[in-house]
């Protein structure tokens, strides 16, 4: 989704579709702050698809993620095994979304763009900064609702820490 050309500005969006996107988002990352996991699968279709990949794998078109989720059920599988089976330290997160835009819309829906920042907070208080990036989402609207049909996270670094269990 990221293959416009360098320098080109996409169009003009609609107001109210700009609007409504940004509130999706929000909506998305206030659900993960708040710790509301067994919510997230909702932001997504049925069908919906969830990647984290690194920026060099993004760049090259390499298949590799470092999360894969193919539909809600795999979504709901990550929250399970992230609520009962996973081991790791307490932690939260503080997501910052920036730079919203909107590149397309169309039959298919809209594509846009952000720029997320995310910031952890250890069970001891300890503060730091945990991930930055892109986001690139295939949004469409079901039922007057705008929902996830694909979204992909690509973090900046390839270093990765080991908890990489709650979802950006």
């Amino acid at each position: 989704m990221d293959t416009a050309v360098r320098g080109a500005r996409p169009p003009v969006p609609d107001p109210v579709l700009q609007t409504r996107i940004e509130a999706l988002l929000a909506d998305y990352v206030h659900c993960i702050d708040d710790d509301r996991l067994e919510d997230w699968p909702a932001f997504f279709t049925a069908a919906g698809r969830y990647h984290v990949v690194t920026r060099e794998n993004h760049e090259r078109k390499l298949p590799v993620a470092l999360i894969y989720c193919d539909g809600r059920g795999m979504l709901r599988d990550r929250i399970s095994a992230l609520r009962n089976a996973n081991i790791f330290e307490p932690h939260v997160y503080c997501h910052t979304v920036s730079a919203v835009r909107v590149l397309a819309a169309g039959a298919d829906g809209f594509r846009a763009r952000s720029n997320f920042s995310v910031v952890r907070t250890m069970a001891d208080g300890e503060i730091m900064p945990f991930a930055n990036g892109r986001m690139f989402d295939h949004i469409v609207e079901e039922a007057g609702t705008l929902l996830f049909a694909e979204r992909t996270v690509v973090l900046d670094s390839r270093r990765i820490d080991t908890l990489l269990v709650i979802p950006f």
